[in-house]
């Protein structure tokens, strides 16, 4: 086991763990931020979306090991009170069915937006391949575009 500092929604934090210790388990199980989701643990189905220095990265396959000085944010930490503009419009379409998904979905589009703030249908299909099994994806669409129209790129 070995000790990592790691910064993880604007917080240096310490963390005693094995090498290979998928950063999903580290998030839910040392740190108890326990919004991002194991869905499939082989990076396919994305609800384990954070963000890695502002990417959107798949947590249950990448390694604690490979964290260094890079800045980790969840979805406790996209906005302190829920506010943050993809959050908004998730709200404001309705887009959860069972919800298990959404916050690596959010992750997924809030990355997105950042680096394209105003994406196409094709623009999005192609950088938004978490799964949804109950079949949002319209709705998931029509969000990214009302906080892309609302100027969601912090």
């Amino acid at each position: 086991m070995a000790t990592y500092k790691i910064s993880v929604n604007n917080k240096l934090v310490t963390v005693n763990a094995d090498a290979d210790t998928p950063l999903l388990w580290v998030l839910r199980d040392h740190l108890n931020l326990v919004g991002t989701k194991f869905g499939c643990g082989i990076a396919q189905c994305g609800a384990c979306t954070v963000h890695v220095n502002g990417s959107a990265v798949r947590s249950c396959s990448f390694p604690i090991a490979s964290v260094g000085s890079y800045k980790i944010t969840t979805i406790e930490g996209l906005s302190a009170d829920g506010t943050h503009p993809v959050q908004k419009a998730w709200e404001e379409i309705d887009v959860a069915q069972c919800g298990y998904c959404q916050a690596g979905q959010i992750m997924a589009a809030s990355a997105l937006l950042k680096k394209n703030p105003h994406p196409t249908d094709n623009d999005i299909d192609a950088a938004i391949t978490n799964i949804c099994r109950c079949g949002t994806h319209y709705r998931i669409r029509k969000a990214i575009h009302a906080a892309a129209a609302e100027g969601a790129t912090k």
